[in-house]
């Protein structure tokens, strides 16, 4: 009898670690990001329009979809901060991403803010998307959740 293991990206290949900045390597981190984020949100086909994630001792998580089509997706994920003093609440970062069902990879795109200039395009890719696989384990770490499991 086999066992079923969760989803985890600690098995897949990790060439994106040994030979960074590479084309291949910002694949494979696309990868890893789809793994982290179906782990935070679930089934990313059936994701509803705005989804909210809250534990004791950290900010506001926050799911949107921005576009669907039949192969891909926009989504905005992004922590409201509070302010000091009662201000309005701030976005912090707000990622634009983009999810690939068939290839099974997400994008990071960019922020709502703006982008910073960076020397290649493939860097600023590759920046991008470290920081948003970061984001999702660190998120995870928290105990943010989309779904129940």
């Amino acid at each position: 009898m086999t066992s079923i293991h969760p989803i985890s990206d600690c098995r897949a290949p990790s060439s994106w670690r040994a030979r960074p900045r590479s084309f291949v390597a910002l694949m494979g981190l696309y990868e890893s990001n789809h793994v982290r984020l179906v782990q935070l949100a679930g089934d990313l086909r059936k994701l509803p329009d705005v989804s909210r994630s809250v534990v004791d001792g950290d900010c506001e998580l926050v799911l949107s979809v921005t576009d669907r089509t039949p192969y891909t997706c926009g989504l905005n994920l992004t922590y409201w901060l509070d302010r000091p003093g009662g201000d309005p609440r701030e976005p912090v970062p707000d990622m634009l991403l983009r999810v690939y069902h068939d290839a099974r990879v997400v994008e990071c795109a960019g922020f709502a803010a703006g982008r910073t200039p960076v020397e290649r395009e493939l860097d600023q890719r590759w920046a991008r998307n470290v920081m948003l696989n970061k984001w999702l384990e660190y998120c995870m770490d928290r105990g943010h959740r989309f779904v129940r499991r």
